[in-house]
C-alpha cells in the first residue's frame, strides 16, 4: 500500500509538468511549426536520456522503439502542439482528461487489466467534469484544435498501454530514451519537407523549449513510464487528470483566462474523479522460495533508484548545458 502511494505521487509529477506545457507552448513557442516543435521537444530529450543510460536497443526493441516513438512522441507531440496553438490553455488541457477511460479499456484488452468499480467511477466523474467544462466554455472553440486534442489522446493512450505491455523487458529510462529519439528522428524529415527551414528562436522560445525538453519530456516521461510499470493502467490514467487541472489553473492564474461557475464545478468534479479512482487495493504478493509470502513490494524493471538516477542525470546535464 505504501509502495503504491509512493509510486502514485512520483507518477503525478508527469501530468503536472505536462499541464504547464500548454501555457508554455501557447505563450513562448513559435506558432505554425508543429512538426519542428515536436522534433525539438523529443529528439534532445531522447539524446539526453541516452547519455544518462548509455544503452542502445537490442533485437525487437529497434522496431518497438519506433512504434512507441511514433505513438507516444512524434504523433502525440505534433498534435498537442497544434491543439495548444489553437485552443486556450485550459481548453486544450481538459480535453485530454478523457484519456483515463481510453487507457482502461485498452489495458483490459491488451494487458488483461480489468478496470475495477472505483476506476470506472472515477473515470466517469472525471469525464463528466471535462464535459461540463468544455460544453460551457465562453467564446468560440476551434474545431481543428478539438480534433487535434482528441487525436492526441487516442494515439497516446494506445501507446502508453503498449509501453506497459512491454515494460518488463527493458529498463524504463532506456526505453523512454529510445522512444523519444526514435520519435524525433521519424518526424525530422517530415518537418524539413513540409515546414522548410527550422524556425528562428528568440530567448523566451529557447527557455520554453528548455522546459518542455528537460522537465516536461525527459524527466516527466521517465517517471510516467515507471509508474505504468508499477501501477494499474487505470490508476495511472486517472493521475493524468492532474494534467487538465494544472492547465486550467495556469490559464486562470497566469494567462488571465476566465472560468464560468459551471466550469469551476467541472474542475472540482475532475479532482473528485482522481480521488475516487485512486488505487486502494493491497499490492499483489508472490510466494518466496521458502513457500512464504514476499514483502508485497511492487516489482518491475525500474525501481526507486532509476528515478533518482534519472533526476540526477537530467539535472546534471541541464546544468552543464546552461
Amino acid at each position: 500500500m505504501e509502495g503504491n502511494a509512493r509510486w502514485a505521487l512520483t507518477t503525478a509529477v508527469a501530468p503536472v509538468a505536462w499541464g504547464a506545457t500548454y501555457f508554455v507552448t501557447r505563450e513562448f513557442l513559435p506558432a505554425g511549426n508543429p512538426l519542428y516543435g515536436a522534433v525539438i521537444r523529443a529528439l534532445p530529450a531522447g539524446l539526453l536520456l541516452l547519455a544518462v543510460c548509455r544503452k542502445l536497443p537490442r533485437g525487437t526493441w529497434w522496431v518497438k522503439s519506433l512504434i512507441l516513438g511514433a505513438l507516444n512522441m512524434s504523433g502525440f507531440f505534433a498534435l498537442v502542439y497544434v491543439a495548444a496553438q489553437r485552443l486556450p490553455t485550459s481548453m486544450a488541457s481538459i480535453i485530454m482528461a478523457v484519456a483515463p477511460l481510453a487507457m482502461m479499456l485498452l489495458a483490459w484488452g491488451l494487458v488483461g487489466e480489468r478496470p475495477g468499480p472505483r476506476h470506472l467511477a472515477g473515470a466517469g466523474v472525471g469525464i463528466a467534469g471535462v464535459c461540463l467544462m468544455v460544453f460551457t466554455a465562453t467564446g468560440p472553440v476551434d474545431p481543428l484544435g478539438i480534433l487535434a486534442s482528441l487525436a492526441a489522446m487516442a494515439v497516446s493512450s494506445f501507446g502508453y498501454v503498449l509501453a506497459k505491455r512491454w515494460s518488463g523487458e527493458v529498463d524504463v529510462l532506456a526505453s523512454t530514451g529510445w522512444q523519444l529519439t526514435g520519435g524525433g528522428l521519424l518526424l525530422l524529415p517530415f518537418a524539413v519537407l513540409t515546414e522548410g527551414a527550422p524556425p528562428s528562436l528568440d530567448g523566451p522560445a529557447l527557455l520554453g523549449f528548455a522546459y518542455v525538453t528537460v522537465v516536461a519530456t525527459a524527466f516527466a516521461f521517465a517517471v510516467w513510464f515507471a509508474g505504468l510499470a508499477h501501477l494499474p493502467a487505470g490508476t495511472v490514467g486517472l493521475l493524468g487528470l492532474l494534467n487538465p487541472v494544472t492547465g486550467v489553473l495556469l490559464g486562470v492564474l497566469i494567462a488571465d483566462e476566465t472560468l464560468s461557475g459551471r466550469q469551476i464545478c467541472g474542475l472540482l468534479l475532475t479532482l473528485c474523479g482522481v480521488l475516487l479512482g485512486r488505487q486502494t487495493a493491497r499490492p499483489r504478493r508472490t510466494p518466496d522460495r521458502n513457500g512464504g509470502r514476499a514483502t508485497g513490494r511492487a516489482t518491475g524493471p525500474a525501481g526507486d533508484r532509476d528515478i533518482v538516477e534519472c533526476a540526477r542525470g537530467v539535472g546534471h546535464s541541464g546544468r552543464s548545458g546552461s
